[in-house]
């Protein structure tokens, strides 16, 4: 390690711990790597507490170091030991493997290393390089300096190690970020598109417990008060105890970085100004209501809002008219099964957290999920619009004791202490959860059943005994309400199929609350032979976040990347029944969709896509159409007019619109009275340029772009259903879109929207009569002369069958404003075009990114970009390729940040 450390001329160390006595021994080494102007960069954590804050100050003090720091002290995904030494020659070295920096890792400790070099393993540094500088500039590091962060450091090690608790600290260094986590950024931007791109001013949020939903909606009021002219508009924060009261204020005074902010309402206790109020539901009583008008309050935050239902919270949702409210839930669901999304919010939760977000963000139980053949034929039931007949079902699974049978002893060979576990069965009725429990009985366990005809003393009595572990398990059917949130049941059944990821997700989230004693969530699913209208995927996806195609691909490999400490097994005759649903699926026949669409007997997509379930896109598989099918079905009548059949094969180039500017003006150009090509203003005659080459990519024989809206003038049901699709995927729309400006305000493209080849070379002016048509375009960059602009299309998940390996580019996120991206091969540092990226500031050009995940989507059709925005050069190494860090403009969408560093992390 000496003789490393004497040769390199750049020094970055990877270490969970770093001990005082590890510095010691490589003093004199660090000394003189620091007399060279040797730059070292150290990245550690404060898990379990195990760091010491006095060897950190030396090595920035007595070495130089810039040191890093996760303060995260829960858990922490960094358990690595690595030390990378770079040098000029360009023969790096590393070593990677058990060795924290402390005297017992380097001189007498039984530890593991591999040293690794450049030479002998070049894609392994690589990796190593990237992996580091990810973390380097992922915003979980911060930067420590001793004369500022001494304290903090101190603090935080102290509580990792289980010598204090929360309480004695000033701040909740987890739960109480100015500057969110990235899956609260991606809730807040959902949230910020519902209200501002479709004007809906009652929202939901929901997510798990523990997960932050305060601290969101204290981050959500700061950025309302801009819309308030910077004035911090009225706020009402209602709960139903006063501990979650005044943790609640002071989250929202630690976001607002004012310790006078807000009053609390409850017994004992009135405010004075009446401004920002933190109020418990019992003190908002009738006469307190009466002496309020319906718009004191310009926002009203209401927690746990499945309460709503209750008269309390009723009588104050009734009362009060404010310009904004939001509701905080974890679990949305009532007790009679049904959910106040859709009382309150017309079926919508603006933004739910995303399970595989919690799971990689530690904050939910990881889980092991088996599935497991139960030797059950469903083929035969009856299908009733996208579900099993409930009383088929149940007389299939009720007094099927060879099934129960299966049950049991899967528990037994699943579960490490079933007589200690506490389990949730999920049944299909009444009579099935008493069979159920009645059978367990026999079996030996503690067991009851729950439904609609237990008395509450009866439930709340079954709740405690599961909670104190005098039942082991209860059966019922709808276990959908807060009194069933029992954070130490560590064991699901699922006893009965679920066609809904939603249903499913509800019945996950019975189990996933973290406690100490809890290592692992233990789900065991019971699968049958199911019909083909039957989905799996619908679960799978919601536990993977995987499209269709690579879900296959995964579950044949046996879920590979599954987050730390999930498992999903699927056992034997399972696996094959699980895959052959989902290809049955893939493989979706016209005739399939057309039997749907007789059965569903609508002709509005929109309709049809709730019904049913499917997705969008599974229509516009193999160039169908949803005209097509709808004639199909014997839902037109009329006969297909000459030109129809192929302008509707690209209907499918519409599916990823999703900016309101760009979908609104493509409906404008669909309308029976659209004016002229030349009588349109500019920016209209932008949009028509785009959708032109998005229906014509060869310009379709054209000459003028007048020809092509004449010739779509006469095809009214291609307009309709142009219409309905941009009308649906707006709905869909995440993202809220940030308009170019400068050089770039006239181009009709907005930050963070997807465009397709077509829509960029049309926007930017390169497609046009007489030029290059999208078609012929297969270049990754375009240099547009007349707005002197670089624009470069990056794919991030490059595969050995669409891309040779001269064109495996390394692109990806360093952090969520910079982007490693490689040029083609041909430029040179010292080239023309190399010397442009390198000066485009200084000599006035610019420069715009495109990005998509994969080449191709689900249905086998070209994947659209996201335009990332304008981007300046930070600098670069190598030549031919040049690997260049470009800085954004607008900080990467958290969620296309989460992925975007994947290749690096």
């Amino acid at each position: 390690m000496r003789a490393e450390l004497a040769t390199a001329d750049r020094i970055d160390l990877l270490c969970a711990f770093v001990k005082w006595y590890g510095i010691r021994v490589l003093e004199d080494s660090l000394r003189a790597a620091k007399e060279r102007g040797v730059p070292i960069r150290v990245i550690t954590t404060t898990y379990i507490g195990a760091t010491d804050r006095h060897a950190l100050d030396r090595l920035v003090r007595d070495f130089g170091a810039t040191v890093k720091v996760n303060y995260e002290i829960r858990s922490t995904r960094l358990h690595a030991k690595a030390w990378l030494f770079r040098r000029d020659t360009g023969f790096d070295t590393a070593y990677v493997g058990s060795s924290n920096l402390s005297k017992a890792a380097l001189l007498d400790g039984l530890e593991w290393n591999v040293r690794l070099s450049s030479i002998a393993t070049p894609a392994v540094l690589n990796k190593f390089e990237a992996t580091f500088d990810a973390y380097w500039n992922d915003s979980a590091f911060e930067t420590y300096d001793p004369d500022h962060h001494a304290d903090r450091l101190d603090q935080a090690l102290t509580q990792a190690s289980g010598t204090t608790s929360t309480t004695d600290l000033k701040i909740n260094l987890s739960g109480l970020e100015v500057r969110p986590f990235p899956y609260q950024q991606d809730m807040l931007e959902r949230l910020r598109v519902e209200r501002e791109l479709r004007g809906r001013n009652r929202n939901l949020l929901v997510a798990a417990t523990g997960t932050g939903k305060t601290v969101m909606a204290a981050l959500d009021y700061r950025s309302l008060s801009k819309s308030f002219n910077n004035h911090r508009p009225k706020l009402l924060f209602v709960a139903h105890r006063k501990e979650i009261l005044k943790q609640s204020l002071r989250t929202y005074r630690e976001v607002l970085d004012d310790a006078s902010f807000g009053e609390l309402l409850y017994s004992g206790e009135d405010p004075q100004a009446w401004d920002h109020v933190f109020a418990s539901v019992q003190s908002l009583n009738i006469q307190r209501l009466e002496e309020l008008a319906p718009d004191h309050f310009d926002i009203i935050v209401i927690d746990e809002f499945h309460h709503a239902t209750a008269g309390t919270y009723r009588r104050v949702i009734d009362h009060f008219k404010p310009k904004e409210l939001l509701g905080l839930t974890a679990t949305p669901e009532r007790m009679d099964g049904l959910n106040v999304q859709d009382e309150f919010f017309e079926g919508r939760i603006a933004a739910e957290m995303r399970l595989w977000e919690a799971l990689e963000n530690d904050l939910l139980c990881p889980f092991h999920y088996f599935g497991i053949p139960d030797g059950t034929d469903l083929t035969n039931l009856t299908w009733q619009r996208g579900t099993y007949a409930d009383q088929e079902l149940g007389n299939l699974y009720t007094g099927n004791e060879a099934r129960a049978r299966i049950v049991v002893k899967q528990i037994r060979d699943k579960v490490s202490q079933p007589g200690a576990m506490r389990a949730l069965g999920f049944c299909v009725d009444k009579k099935h959860a008493r069979f159920m429990a009645d059978f367990f009985q026999k079996a030996g366990f503690q067991a009851t059943a729950l439904t609609s005809d237990s008395p509450a003393a009866v439930r709340a009595q079954a709740l405690a005994d599961l909670r104190a572990g005098k039942l082991q398990v209860i059966f019922s059917v709808d276990l959908f309400n807060e009194g069933l949130d029992i954070p130490d049941v560590d064991t699901l059944l699922l006893l009965r199929p679920t066609n809904s990821a939603t249903v499913f997700l509800q019945q996950l989230g019975r189990g996933l609350r973290r406690t100490e004693t809890k290592p692992v969530l233990t789900v065991l699913d019971f699968i049958g032979q199911h019909r083909a209208e039957f989905r799996f995927e619908e679960q799978f996806r919601a536990l993977t976040n995987l499209s269709r195609n690579r879900l296959v691909d995964h579950i044949e490999h046996d879920f590979p990347l599954l987050p730390s400490g999930c498992q999903i097994i699927l056992e034997g005759k399972a696996k094959d029944l699980v895959l052959g649903n989902i290809r049955t699926q893939l493989s979706a026949t016209v005739k399939t969709l057309v039997n749907e669409v007789k059965a569903y007997d609508t002709p509005q997509l929109a309709d049809y896509l709730r019904e049913s379930r499917r997705e969008i896109k599974e229509l516009y598989k193999s160039d169908n159409s949803w005209t097509s099918v709808l004639r199909r079905a014997g839902l037109i009548k009329a006969a297909a007019p000459a030109g129809e059949s192929a302008l509707l094969k690209r209907v499918h180039a519409f599916l990823h619109v999703d900016d309101p500017d760009r979908a609104n003006a493509y409906i404008r150009l669909l309308a029976d009275d659209v004016p002229a090509y030349e009588e349109l203003d500019p920016t209209d005659q932008a949009y028509a340029r785009m959708l032109f080459f998005n229906l014509w990519d060869n310009a379709g024989g054209f000459t003028s772009f007048q020809q092509g809206l004449d010739a779509l003038r006469d095809q009214p049901n291609v307009r309709d259903e142009l219409r309905q699709v941009l009308s649906y995927v707006m709905e869909q729309a995440d993202h809220f879109p940030i308009p170019l400006s400068g050089t770039h305000d006239q181009v009709p493209l907005q930050v963070h929207c997807s465009y397709n080849r077509s829509e960029i070379l049309a926007a930017l002016g390169v497609a046009r009569f007489g030029g290059q048509m999208p078609r012929s375009f297969a270049q990754g960059v375009q240099w547009v002369e007349d707005l002197q602009t670089d624009a470069l299309l990056i794919t991030l998940e490059k595969n050995e069958k669409d891309f040779s390996p001269t064109v495996r580019y390394k692109d990806y996120a360093l952090s969520p404003t910079l982007f490693h991206w490689e040029s083609q091969n041909s430029t040179a540092e010292s080239s023309p075009t190399g010397l442009r990226y390198q000066h485009h500031a200084q000599r006035g050009s610019h420069v715009l990114l495109f990005m998509r995940r994969y080449k191709n989507t689900d249905i086998g059709k070209s994947q659209p970009w996201m335009l990332l925005g304008p981007a300046i050069y930070e600098g670069h190494t190598g030549s031919k390729p040049m690997a260049i860090t470009w800085r954004l403009e607008h900080e990467l969408p958290a969620d296309v940040w989460s992925y975007a560093a994947i290749n690096a992390s």
